[in-house]
């Protein structure tokens, strides 16, 4: 009898202890799990920074080359334009030294529609030096492919299908770099017009002082 009841008892605690362990777990595994939400939270803050720095590197190469090529820096003299040239190409060097790369997940097909969108993108900035014109044509035509307001714009319906193929990320990347190509034709094209509207006056009071 009084067997039977030690016996008992030990069967009570057993389960008590296999009770508590499983608490003990379940507890574990809560703060793991919250442990590892508050990291996914500072991982995608992380690529969010980092990929706010590559677009802040961008933009900066892109001013100071806008800068060097500005309306501003043919109007001075010589002695002025020649350190100014100097500054710019000291902070160019310098920005180009900072390297952040933010990688993107992708799948097969994912990185084979990226492959193809940027291989036509580059072919495109390739030719840009031979006919600006007809490539920033091809390039609004590529971005409108990338909106939703694409306004009188033709949308390139073939590209657009290769670039909703990417990944969200890629996607954003794809219509930042065609957004920087037209304003550097835009703003070489300023440059264009401002070098032959130079050309013109100098003509004009060469033709003037030979009178």
């Amino acid at each position: 009898m009084a067997q039977a009841k030690i016996q008992a008892k030990m069967n009570e605690a057993a389960k008590g202890g296999l009770f508590s362990r499983s608490m003990s777990m379940a507890d574990r595994s809560s703060r793991l799990l919250e442990s590892l939400d508050q990291l996914e939270m500072r991982v995608e803050a992380l690529r969010e920074a980092a990929s706010a720095m590559e677009q802040e590197r961008t933009c900066l190469l892109e001013m100071i080359q806008s800068i060097q090529n500005s309306q501003e820096m043919h109007t001075i003299c010589d002695g002025e334009r020649e350190e100014l040239t100097l500054t710019a190409n000291r902070l160019m060097g310098r920005t180009l030294t900072v390297h952040v790369s933010v990688d993107t997940v992708r799948n097969p097909q994912q990185e084979d529609a990226m492959q193809k969108v940027m291989a036509l993108i580059d072919d495109i900035a390739a030719k840009l030096l031979d006919d600006m014109e007809s490539a920033r044509k091809r390039l609004m035509a590529l971005h409108a492919a990338c909106v939703t307001d694409a306004a009188s714009v033709p949308v390139d319906q073939k590209f657009q299908a290769m670039v909703i193929s990417c990944a969200l990320e890629d996607q954003k990347k794809i219509k930042r770099r065609l957004e920087t190509l037209i304003r550097n034709i835009d703003n070489s094209e300023k440059t264009i017009k401002i070098m032959d509207n130079q050309k013109v006056e100098e003509t004009e009071k060469t033709k003037s002082n030979g009178k």
